[in-house]
């Protein structure tokens, strides 16, 4: 008995055209209907996607903390903007300047380096990232409290007139 007589008798013997259910297999009917893939390799095309998106979403670090480009010599804010003991996150850069004491400006990234989540204006001298509770120091932006393990990063800052200039 040769193997068209055996037919679908034998188990992994399929014919070509009949798979289970009576279909042809997930292979055959792709390459068959002008399909390039079937339902499974669809479904797990979108769930590798899907866990991309995930692992992008909270990889170690989040954003680029670096500096902004092209952001040096321009005015940041105003200091009547900024009160003492606290601050104000500037949007447009995504940097947060601080006032921890009368006449002493400090300005940092207001990305937390735990997730790329952006921290919120300094009370009590602290700035707190609203994802994961990352807690920095408003006047060195050294992190007080984790997740976050490394610091904002700092812009060396100037007041000329009323205006804060990143130099």
């Amino acid at each position: 008995m040769n193997d068209s007589e055996r037919g679908s008798a034998m188990p992994g013997n399929r014919p070509r055209d009949a798979g289970a259910c009576g279909r042809a297999s997930g292979q055959e009917l792709g390459r068959e209907s002008g399909q390039r893939f079937g339902r499974r390799e669809a479904l797990g095309a979108a769930g590798i996607a899907a866990c991309g998106l995930a692992l992008a979403g909270c990889g170690s670090g989040g954003q680029d903390a670096s500096r902004v480009p092209g952001i040096k010599g321009k005015v940041i804010a105003r200091t009547a903007d900024v009160p003492v003991g606290g601050g104000k996150v500037v949007d447009q850069w995504k940097i947060v300047v601080t006032q921890p004491s009368e006449g002493v400006y400090k300005a940092f990234s207001a990305i937390c380096p735990h997730r790329g989540c952006a921290v919120g204006s300094p009370e009590n001298d602290v700035m707190t990232c609203p994802c994961h509770g990352s807690e920095f120091a408003a006047d060195t932006g050294k992190c007080l409290k984790g997740p976050a393990s490394g610091p904002l990063t700092p812009y060396q800052v100037k007041v000329e007139g009323d205006g804060i200039v990143v130099v």
